[in-house]
């Protein structure tokens, strides 16, 4: 199995699982060895189901002003965690391939595979998501019909980014390209880089 199979397996499992409540204090049951590869993966695409739906919560244009500042606190919280475990699944990579010698002429991507991942986990999400578009009945056969072409195009996505991916680690594995990773910066979460934070004190 390819790590992309892998990943979009998991990542459908975590939107199955998230679904059976549907609610964004739902308790995560993360099935997977703690700090294994496995269990990162659900772990990422369940903080992304999550915010997915906090993010439609607080477009409610009747959401309580006070709810909503609370709901942006939380997605800021979430958008951390998130890059946090970016992070770490690149550091799992870092280490999977840390005796390979890149050749002389190996080259750099354009970004690391963690994030590449994080773009599979969000592309599960808009799958899962269009597919209920396309499959509701209360809505009518136009608006059924744009969303099944548009949920084809997701799913061709997600064939060529698996691929990609799946090209993409064999290249750093066969010592074509190297991964270098560079530490998210975020500033506005950072009490001494945020100057609406810092300038309180």
């Amino acid at each position: 199995m390819s790590f992309t199979d892998l990943s979009n397996n998991i990542f459908d499992t975590v939107i199955a699982d998230y679904h059976h409540n549907d609610h964004v204090d739902t308790p995560i049951k993360n099935p997977y060895e703690v700090r294994s590869i496995e269990y990162y993966l659900y772990l990422k695409n369940w903080i992304d189901t999550v915010q997915w739906h906090l993010e439609d919560i607080i477009r409610n244009p009747q959401i309580d002003p006070v709810e909503a500042l609370a709901l942006k606190r939380r997605i800021d919280k979430s958008n951390q965690d998130r890059t946090d475990l970016v992070e770490l699944i690149d550091s799992y990579f870092l280490d999977k391939y840390k005796e390979v010698k890149p050749k002389a002429n190996a080259q750099i991507n354009t970004e690391s595979p963690a994030w590449a991942i994080d773009r599979l986990s969000i592309l599960a999400l808009k799958i899962y998501h269009m597919q209920q578009e396309a499959n509701r009945t209360d809505a009518d056969a136009a608006h059924r019909e744009v969303c099944k072409k548009k949920l084809d195009v997701l799913l061709e996505q997600r064939t060529d980014l698996s691929t990609a991916i799946n090209e993409l680690l064999a290249d750093i594995e066969n010592g074509n390209k190297y991964m270098k990773v560079y530490k998210q910066m975020k500033m506005y979460n950072d009490p001494t880089l945020n100057p609406v934070l810092y300038e309180k004190k």
